[in-house]
């Protein structure tokens, strides 16, 4: 018996969301993207409870963007799961290892669709847990843990069920969007995030209680609230560089132009055909053919990379404070044996104690600790 009908009666009872069995609308699938969307930006907006949002750090930093998500919320993970996941099915799927014809065989697209199900409960497990009990991105709230007495420890519980839960979500509303909606849904979430960014730094202002975008900063400049500076060379500084972030628009249209023209481009193949001679013809090949997929899965590798490296060094540093505590603590104790009076009373030369041999500790090593 192989790993197949050995793992078929679990793959193939992993919950999944069921096909259309018809055409579906335009408009119904731009209602099932639209709703996914606005679930989205819901979720991210929810934060973890019990949650030290003072001291958490974001794992995957300057990868946020591309791996979706919000940092201290439901949908902490994001994407990497799911891309992760992908990742190890398509370099199995690759080099043939799991025997599997996804083309043809109804069977085999079933079984794959759950063992992709169980990878990304798999890659959820093993990012989610060092994140919250090992590499101290995800700090507990020691007055959520008082105030519940479970401890510190089961309050990191909580918050790995609650990303762990996000996680599954985002899983779901990814297969939702791919059967009933427009597109995928790794690309939505991902597009939903960076455009989430955009209006945020064009639009937003210091009442929101965050730092003022684009066009609140050109009103304060054109107003006299906010003054630039004299120097002519500082004044350039200020409008490309600082406050005026000029070169970051400028950069950012022309990326979008780019971008736009290259999507437009299209490379005409020529085809004849071998047995009517005279006929030709040509097939356009869009220029970027592969779309962002593979940008998503390299940045993908990277984080977990990253991910991996933060994790070490936040183990070695937690490691070195312990080493630096223990050493200080013995210091400590050897100086309290030193100044405590014994209790034997004095010894002379001829007594036992003294042929004990003593280690001296000086009296600054003392005052030290």
């Amino acid at each position: 018996m192989g790993w197949k009908d050995a793992a078929e009666p679990v793959l193939s009872r992993m919950p999944a969301v069921a096909r259309p069995e018809g055409h579906v609308p335009f408009r119904r699938k731009l209602g099932w993207t639209g709703g996914i969307l606005v679930l989205y930006f819901f979720l991210t907006n929810v934060t973890l409870f019990g949650l030290d949002a003072a001291t958490a750090n974001d794992l995957f930093g300057q990868f946020r963007s591309i791996l979706a998500g919000q940092q201290g919320s439901v949908l902490q993970l994001g994407i990497g799961p799911i891309v992760t996941a992908s990742i190890v099915l398509q370099l199995l799927g690759g080099a043939d290892l799991l025997g599997l014809d996804t083309d043809n065989n109804p069977r085999d697209q079933v079984l794959y669709q759950g063992l992709q199900k169980l990878l990304v409960g798999v890659m959820i497990c093993l990012t989610g847990l060092p994140m919250v009990f090992a590499g101290n991105f995800l700090p507990a709230d020691q007055a959520v843990a008082t105030s519940l007495g479970i401890g510190t420890v089961g309050v990191k519980g909580l918050i790995f069920a609650q990303i762990a839960v996000g996680g599954v979500l985002i899983l779901f509303m990814d297969e939702i969007v791919s059967k009933w909606g427009v597109g995928s849904g790794v690309g939505l979430f991902i597009i939903a995030g960076v455009s989430q960014q955009l209006v945020g730094g064009l639009f937003s202002w210091q009442g929101l209680g965050g730092t003022s975008g684009f066009f609140a900063t050109w009103i304060g400049i054109i107003t006299g609230a906010i003054e630039l500076p004299a120097s002519p060379t500082d004044l350039l500084s200020t409008v490309f560089l600082g406050q005026g972030q000029l070169l970051a628009l400028i950069t950012t249209l022309l990326i979008f132009g780019i971008v736009v023209y290259a999507e437009s481009v299209r490379v005409e193949i020529p085809l004849s055909h071998a047995r009517v001679k005279g006929a030709r013809g040509r097939f356009p090949v869009k220029l970027i053919y592969a779309s962002v997929l593979p940008m998503i899965l390299v940045r993908a590798l990277q984080a977990n990379i990253q991910f991996l490296g933060r994790f070490l060094n936040s183990s070695w540093v937690a490691c070195q404070r312990g080493s630096a505590s223990t050493r200080a603590d013995r210091s400590q104790v050897a100086c309290s044996t030193i100044s405590r009076p014994s209790s034997r009373g004095p010894t002379g030369c001829g007594s036992s104690d003294s042929r004990r041999p003593t280690r001296s500790i000086s009296p600054s090593a003392c005052s030290s600790t």
